[in-house]
């Protein structure tokens, strides 16, 4: 499968506690543990980070979709909570997505947001374990 796009995020500082940018400069921001989790919460945390992507890729997918059912897409709105476990193995994440679709039949919305989690990067990728690596870059 070709790749279209690469997006380049580097953390330093600290992983949580440290600074984060992309290569391009559009986002460079101070990363901070929450205060929910004994943080200061002066910067963002990673869960806010990919809370906003899964509901940005949602939300796109949620609209390509409507189209197809020929329903206006620009009064939806999706909202992403993703929430932080700790257990015994360690940290885990899971998702919500909620996705409002004001003036739509019930069925006709269930439908919508089935399919477009069905077809939404983010949810693909989680659902189904995206392909990852990890390696040392030796200088």
């Amino acid at each position: 499968m070709p790749v279209i796009y690469t997006a380049i995020a580097t953390t330093s500082g600290g992983g949580r506690e440290g600074h984060a940018e992309t290569s391009d400069g559009k986002i460079s921001l101070d990363l901070a543990y929450p205060k929910e989790i004994g943080g200061s919460g002066d910067g963002t945390n990673p869960e806010q980070l990919v809370a906003l992507g899964y509901s940005a890729c949602f939300g796109n997918a949620l609209a390509l979709v409507a189209r197809r059912h020929h329903v206006d897409p620009t009064t939806a709105s999706t909202t992403c909570r993703a929430h932080l476990h700790k257990d015994d193995d360690g940290f885990h994440l899971t998702f919500d997505i909620e996705a409002h679709l004001p003036g739509l039949d019930a069925a006709l919305a269930q439908q919508i947001v089935e399919e477009a989690h069905a077809t939404c990067p983010y949810s693909r990728a989680f659902r189904d374990g995206a392909p990852t690596t990890a390696r040392v870059k030796l200088d």
